[in-house]
């Protein structure tokens, strides 16, 4: 049987050969999809106990035919799940095998679980410490909040294993933190306060309750005051009243309205400046983070001279441009066409400009700020807009066209951009079956109707 047997595609012949009868086989695949015993036995007309003995009787003689075809197997399982979680093609790797069902049964009979998490087991991964991933995900939730940029470099500090589904994770409805509507991970419990945070932490200065009302979708300047004062990492700069972080040291009044307005007059009376010697003199000036600082080199003032130095473009520097980002999966160009799928919020509703991905700015050839594209819309419709800043990439204004579509808070709009001759089409982008709109007015009553 040794010989026979002593090949990666064991497990498969195993299950292929009717080593297993009829109903082992149906247990085992249910389990492996995730089913519990319960609902595998109801699917067969068996008993909880019965399906349980069914899977123990065919866990039994899987392991017995792993020990005959080969030895340590079981130690090599557990040296392979050592970290939090680990996925099961990791473990059919590391034991020479294919990856099947059955290789979950042999990961149970050698003392792995699937790692427990605030969403339930994590099925597809396992671990010989099953909490050991939830202890990484609560390290993750107290690093909060951070930019959602920042969301990898957390998790690996946090000692979360590369290709976990993190975004699924942290979006269900039982965890700790939430996705604030600029892209931003916050603890769910206190989005507002920390929105609040990351927006000071970008902006650099300190500001009045007013202008924190609509990050942290508060409804009064009362109720942005309150919430800052019980939160230890602001404090009020008197007399003026303004709100600023407690880490901040530097306190004093900046002369310059901008960081970017910092920057170029740092290069102005100093000459040209490596990136460090740079942002250390502006960080002193206007305290921002280093990714603020960065985005400023993008302005059409300042640029790279030929050894490598940050200089004016009107000294001859050479403008910098910003290396193409990522693509989102919510954007895509199809021959002269850019196509952009956009939740609708308040920003939308209210006429606001709406913050997109950077991408966008990108692929327009919007390399720089400040810099705009215009495309004209249909009828008496004011133009759509796409500016870039030095931080961000906005779209404005779709309220109109939000308004005549009907949409509601939580719909879809699909902004279609021709390229060639910079025109614009919006239109209703919800699937009609999940529409928020749809079912707010289906729910609503008939006017027609009786009280």
């Amino acid at each position: 049987m040794g010989d026979e047997w002593s090949m990666e595609q064991w497990l498969v012949r195993a299950w292929e050969a009717e080593v297993f009868d009829e109903r082992e086989r149906a247990v085992v695949a249910g389990r492996s999809e995730g089913r519990t015993l319960d609902e595998v036995g109801s699917a067969l007309g068996l008993s909880r106990e019965r399906a349980r003995q069914i899977q123990n009787r065919a866990r039994k003689r899987l392991t017995d035919m792993a020990d005959v075809i080969q030895d340590g197997w079981r130690e090599t399982a557990r040296a392979a799940g050592t970290g939090p979680a680990t996925l099961r093609e990791t473990f059919a790797a590391a034991l020479g095998v294919v990856d099947h069902v059955l290789l979950d049964e042999l990961l149970t009979a050698a003392g792995l679980d699937a790692p427990r998490t605030w969403a339930g087991p994590l099925r597809g991964w396992w671990s010989a410490d099953p909490g050991a991933l939830g202890g990484a995900l609560r390290r993750l939730v107290d690093a909060a909040p951070f930019r959602g940029d920042d969301l990898g470099r957390a998790a690996s500090e946090a000692g979360l294993p590369a290709g976990l589904p993190l975004t699924w994770l942290l979006s269900h409805s039982e965890s700790r933190l939430a996705l604030s509507p600029d892209g931003h991970w916050v603890r769910r419990k206190a989005r507002g306060r920390d929105a609040a945070y990351l927006w000071l932490l970008e902006t650099g200065r300190s500001c009045r309750a007013e202008e924190l009302l609509a990050t942290m979708a508060a409804t009064t300047v009362a109720a942005v005051r309150e919430a800052l004062r019980r939160d230890d990492r602001f404090r009020q700069i008197r007399p003026e009243g303004t709100w600023a972080l407690t880490e901040w040291t530097h306190l004093r009044a900046s002369t310059y309205a901008s960081a970017t307005e910092a920057m170029v007059a740092v290069v102005t009376e100093s000459g040209p400046l490596s990136r460090v010697q740079l942002f250390a003199r502006v960080t002193e000036l206007y305290p921002v983070t280093s990714w603020r600082l960065k985005q400023c080199l993008l302005s059409d003032q300042l640029g790279e001279t030929p050894d490598g130095l940050v200089d004016l473009v009107s000294r001859g520097a050479r403008p910098f441009e910003e290396e193409e980002p990522v693509q989102p999966d919510t954007m895509a160009v199809e021959g002269k066409v850019l196509g952009i799928r956009l939740p609708v919020n308040r920003d939308i509703l209210r006429g606001s400009g709406v913050n997109v991905n950077t991408w966008l700015t990108w692929r327009l050839g919007l390399r720089r700020a400040p810099m705009s594209r215009t495309f004209t819309t249909p009828g008496d419709h004011a133009p759509l807009v796409v500016r870039r800043g030095t931080s961000s990439a906005q779209l404005s204004s779709l309220r109109r066209h939000a308004l005549e579509l009907g949409v509601a808070d939580g719909c879809v709009l699909a902004v279609l951009l021709r390229l060639d001759d910079n025109t614009a089409r919006v239109a209703h982008g919800c699937v009609p079956d999940t529409c928020p709109a749809r079912r707010a007015r289906a729910a609503a009553p008939s006017p027609l109707r009786s009280p």
